[in-house]
């Protein structure tokens, strides 16, 4: 007998009047067998392409008449996925008939279904339909549906339309705009109170109401459904945080309460904090409004401080035998701990810093050491948030950290290092520069408590974060000291405090640089002998920072000491390399960077090990990311509770990605970008393999440090290439290849420069394209620029439109100063954005000269508003520099915007901002130059602009040289192209005293190279009746010859020098003699040595 085909076995189970074989069909969709489940599965999918009617029909008489409560859960899933708006969406092609049955179905479904759990599954298969078809009318049945349930007497319902109006707030549109009056009501109702309000902001007058329900609710010991209706005011708290504002004191007086309440569960608790802690943060939507409240702010720091108290000393952290530095501490302690960090990080140091003063002492003088430890975690944990504030109190810091290190329990002194390591980083360098003194023999008498050896293990680890901020000079008293007893750590028997010690020895080796030579021969043994010696698994760290140290100690004192040991020591890494490593084993990692910087340390020495290293590099950069995306409200989804797990929630889904494949990806393209930049064209051989590899990583949205890594490395692969074809060792390719190379990433960087969402990483892809356009801009074909400047126009319409969000933040009620100082560094990213741009319109002119300038004009709407007096003084300054380069790279093509330009220029040479009389001088001294007959009109009054900036008693003010030295230079230039204009006699003896210039030394040297060509000319106004001039040109030429190459070219040099000859012989003996004494001893020594040779 023939088996049904499977068409058959489709018309059985949809046609069939029996419901029992469309049941078994759902049954083995939920089935533990897999061949069950993937047989069912391959049906239902045929049946919804060819049979949808017949599909959504069975799955809605499943919901309404199944006696099995896991058939009409999976049915009301299954429907749900089935209306869902997706690639597969099936509802448009079911029949007017279908449609109408299904909406029915559902809400009489609705009033049916008693378990909860499923009438929360009816609740989102209705708000999915609804979403797609209500605004055009599609369901007119359902709001008068909804609004029955909730003027009924039924908790059921009223909860499940309250989850429907939920869902599909957004959807609805103006639909429930006639219907406010009447919901304001039904909430109210619901809420147990009568609304005596009009609409008065909509439902904000319902917050106390909606606050005394879950009081109840939590007074009742509904604690499940008082943690539902927390979850949901977070969320509001993080999306409309004006709406709570008029009821603030009232809300987060409540939630203070519930956080402090005794008898409530931790989750219940927790939640509360996190619901301050959210209203804290939504600083874009409500700056400044929790500052207004300091004694709930203080109240909640008392709380958290409580919460750093549930911490155990379980045995385990005394052993020392694991790396559970947490052992004992509680989730209540972490939740503390993360908060504090929140806190301070969204209020910032004006706010915290003194509710800190205030509670700290009390915890630092308590005689149980929880207490004492709880303050230590508390500094360490603010300092991020409070670094501006705690800098200026750096002094009673210290004191209180370092007063702990003497602490009788171990775990308060292990924490007063933890404390000192992170302060290291988030109040450095200050710290490091002023407290050095104490902050070291400190660490380094930690290092002898070997009774406690996690806490000799963790002051060796806080090395590394002081290190980190620490200038060789400051370290290099200690060094002697610290490399000795880190040595001794070094053959401990303890794993851990080995480990530290190896961290400690590379970043002192790193920070210290050449300065460690001296301890290389005592230091490199012991390195190797971890390296060779420790195979086991439970040794496999060691392993790895022996290969960091090594790596970093190689670098730090140089390739011609390192060279013997770099040999043998490469030779274990590709034994490693090519052995089979476990997933989890952290080698690879750290043998990724070790073999870059010993790239970096022996340079093209190197290249002979690239056959080895690159292989497994490559592999690992091409590693795909270990995603899994789900539904954002499926309940049926565990949520990973794996370590290695990120989950983010981007709309209707959620994306969980196993961030280790992530790390690994990203260390291997940096470690890419950094081969490609050490051995320039010794990289070119591996430039095919690895441009397919890292370009499309431009749009790698799942991880930012591959992205930058990808952007860092655009560049050197075209340095490279070009590189290596100018040096005739590009394998036979010539320039074609690099325009091919530039045809594939300058493009691919200009699309992804339209996605990024990250404003930073998006000022680091202008960067790489200017730095690409540097090396390949001249390639670049005219549909490739036209792409460019379109981008580059919405990059700067984005960024505007980025500014003006933040003015509207700053319009708010209760915008303060510490918001404006965070809005301030936020803007400050824009005017990064800005420079970029600025700085690739100066490469594109450069490069195509006149022939930009009609995509310059499309671009001049957006660059004149820049100008504005009411732009920042960055802006004004990128705006003027653009010009600049127009005038000086274009010439006569630029002689066109003198009319609209030159006025703003005159006007910005006596700004306030240095740098913007700077750029706006030098823009003067290039209109002067090249500005011709345009110029003369105007010569005047830039006479009188930079006779301001000259004369200025504060002009050689470090902050000032460079406008007055480019100023001197514009003079100069007036003095060489219009003297005509001018009142010569004057206005070049007054140059020629502000010579020489010594602090813009590009313009330096062209002005020194001018006075030349005017004395070489005998300039009638430099030498003036009887040479009067002479001696101070004497003058000038000495202190230029006496400034080596700082002043002058190696040309110019030689022509004063042969103009000083001539001179000697011009000037009668006793103006010889008068000049000679003018001169400082240094001079006279110079020119002697010159004049005699």
């Amino acid at each position: 007998m023939d088996l049904p085909s499977q068409s058959q076995v489709l018309a059985m189970i949809l046609e069939s009047s029996d419901a029992a074989p469309f049941e078994t069909l759902i049954g083995h969709l939920m089935s533990s067998s897999n061949d069950q489940r993937s047989s069912a599965e391959f049906i239902f999918n045929l049946a919804k392409q060819s049979d949808p009617n017949s599909l959504s029909l069975k799955l809605s008489h499943l919901i309404v008449n199944s006696t099995s409560p896991d058939l009409r859960a999976m049915s009301a899933v299954l429907l749900r996925k089935l209306l869902t708006r997706d690639d597969s969406y099936v509802y448009p092609r079911l029949s007017p008939q279908t449609q109408s049955v299904i909406k029915s179905i559902l809400l009489t479904s609705l009033q049916r279904e008693e378990l909860k759990t499923i009438v929360k599954k009816l609740c989102d298969t209705v708000s999915e339909l609804a979403s797609g078809i209500l605004a055009d009318n599609g369901w007119p049945e359902l709001l008068p549906f909804m609004f029955q349930c909730v003027s009924s007497d039924s908790p059921k319902l009223q909860e499940a339309a309250f989850l429907i109006f939920a869902q599909l707030a957004q959807y609805t549109g103006d639909i429930p705009v006639p219907y406010m009056k009447e919901l304001h009501g039904v909430f109210a109702k619901c809420l147990g109170v009568l609304s005596s309000s009009s609409d008065r902001d909509r439902f904000q007058d319902l917050l106390p109401a909606m606050m005394h329900t879950l009081m109840e609710a939590l007074n009742n010991g509904l604690e499940a459904t008082a943690q539902e209706a927390l979850e949901l005011l977070i969320e509001l708290a993080g999306t409309e945080p004006r709406f709570l504002r008029r009821q603030l004191v009232e809300v987060v007086g409540s939630m203070l309460q519930i956080a402090e309440a005794e008898s409530l569960e931790e989750g219940t608790k927790h939640l509360a904090i996190e619901f301050v802690i959210t209203l804290a943060e939504s600083r874009e939507r409500a700056p400044g409004m929790m500052r207004k409240l300091p004694q709930f702010i203080s109240r909640l720091f008392a709380i958290l401080m409580k919460m750093l108290l549930d911490i155990e000393d379980d045995p385990v952290w005394h052993s020392a035998e694991a790396e559970d530095e947490d052992a004992g501490e509680t989730s209540n302690y972490c939740v503390g701990q993360e908060c504090l960090d929140r806190l301070s990080i969204s209020l910032g140091g004006n706010t915290i810093v003194p509710v800190a003063s205030e509670q700290l002492p009390a915890y630092l003088a308590a005689a149980e050491w929880q207490k004492r430890h709880a303050a230590l975690i508390a500094i360490a944990q603010i300092a991020e948030g409070c670094s501006k504030v705690m800098i200026k109190n750096l002094d009673s810091v210290v004191s209180m950290v370092l007063a702990l290190f003497r602490d009788p329990h171990p775990r308060v002194r292990w924490v007063a290092i933890n404390a000192f390591g992170q302060l290291s980083t988030d109040l450095g360098p200050e710290l490091q520069v002023q407290y050095h003194q104490q902050v070291l023999p400190a660490l380094a008498s930690a290092m002898d408590d070997f009774q406690n050896p996690r806490v000799q293990a963790h002051a060796a680890f806080a090395i590394l974060n002081f290190s980190e901020n620490c200038t060789p000079d400051i370290l290099i008293p200690y060094l002697d000291g610290l490399v000795s007893k880190l040595l001794v750590l070094l053959q401990n028997g303890k794993q851990m405090v080995q480990e530290g010690a190896l961290t400690a020895l590379a970043s002192v080796a790193d920070s210290s640089q050449e300065h460690f030579q001296k301890y290389y021969d005592a230091v490199m043994p012991y390195l190797k002998v971890i390296l060779v010696n420790a195979t086991d698994k439970s040794n496999r760290m060691l392993r790895a920072k022996a290969m960091e140290c090594i790596s970093l100690v190689g670098m730090a004192v140089g390739k011609e000491k390192f060279r013997d040991d770099a040999k043998q020591v490469m030779e274990v890494l590709m034994s490693l390399q090519g052995s089979q490593m476990e997933n989890d084993d952290p080698t690879t990692n750290y043998m990724l960077q070790a073999w870059a910087r010993l790239c970096k340390c022996l340079g093209q020495d190197f290249l002979p090990y690239m056959s080895v290293v690159m292989p497994p590099l490559i592999q690992s950069a091409q590693l795909k990311p270990d995603v899994t995306i789900t539904s954002a409200d499926d309940d049926e989804i565990d949520e990973s509770d794996d370590e290695g797990m990120e989950t983010i929630t981007l709309g209707d889904k959620r994306i969980a990605i196993k961030t280790s494949v992530l790390e690994e990806k990203a260390t291997a393209c940096n470690m890419l970008c950094c081969y490609a930049d050490e051995l320039k064209e010794g990289f070119f051989p591996w430039i095919d393999h690895v441009a397919p590899i890292l370009v499309p990583l431009l749009k790698f949205y799942f991880h930012e440090e591959v992205r930058k890594a990808a952007i860092s490395a655009m560049p050197e692969l075209l340095h490279s290439a070009k590189f290596a074809v100018e040096k005739g060792v590009a394998l036979g390719r010539n320039e074609s290849y690099v325009k091919q190379l530039s045809d594939y990433i300058v493009p691919t960087l200009v699309e992804a420069l339209a996605k990024e969402p990250d404003t930073e990483i998006c000022a680091s892809m202008l960067d790489a394209v200017k730095k690409c356009l540097q090396i390949s801009g001249s390639l670049l074909e005219e549909s490739q620029v036209r792409s460019l400047v379109d981008q580059l126009k919405q990059v700067i319409t984005a960024s505007l439109s980025r500014k003006r969000e933040r003015s509207e933040r700053a319009k708010a009620e209760d915008f303060d100063a510490e918001e404006g100082e965070l809005l301030k560094e936020e803007n400050e990213q824009e005017e990064e954005i800005f420079e970029q741009v600025g700085e690739i319109l100066g490469t594109l002119v450069k490069t195509f000269k006149a022939s930009f300038l009609p995509f310059f004009d499309e671009l001049s709407s957006y660059l004149t508003p820049m100008w504005g007096k009411d732009k920042t003084a960055e802006e004004r300054r990128i705006a003027i520099c653009i010009f600049d380069d127009v005038a000086e790279q274009c010439r006569d093509a630029a002689l066109k915007y003198y009319d609209i330009y030159l006025p703003f220029l005159l006007e910005a040479c006596n700004d306030q901002n240095p740098e913007v009389r700077q750029a706006a001088v030098y823009g003067l001294g290039v209109c002067a130059e090249f500005g011709g007959q345009l110029f003369q009109p105007l010569v005047g009054e830039a006479l009188s602009r930079l006779n301001v900036v000259i004369r200025d008693p504060n002009a050689l003010h470090p902050d000032n040289v460079m406008a007055f030295d480019k100023a001197v230079s514009a003079l100069g230039k007036i003095c060489q192209f219009h003297r005509d204009r001018i009142y010569s006699s004057q206005v070049v003896p007054a140059w020629l005293n502000c010579l020489p210039i010594k602090g813009d030394l590009i313009e330096a040297k062209i002005v020194h190279d001018m006075l030349c060509s005017m004395v070489e000319r005998s300039d009638s106004e430099i030498l003036r009746l009887n040479n009067q001039y002479l001696p101070k040109i004497i003058v000038i030429f000495a202190e230029v010859l006496c400034a080596g190459k700082d002043l002058a070219t190696e040309q110019t040099a030689n022509r004063i020098i042969s103009l000083l000859r001539q001179l000697q012989q011009t000037l009668s003996p006793a103006a010889l003699a008068s000049t000679w004494q003018s001169l400082q001893p240094q001079q006279q020594l110079a020119l002697q040595s010159v004049l005699s040779s």
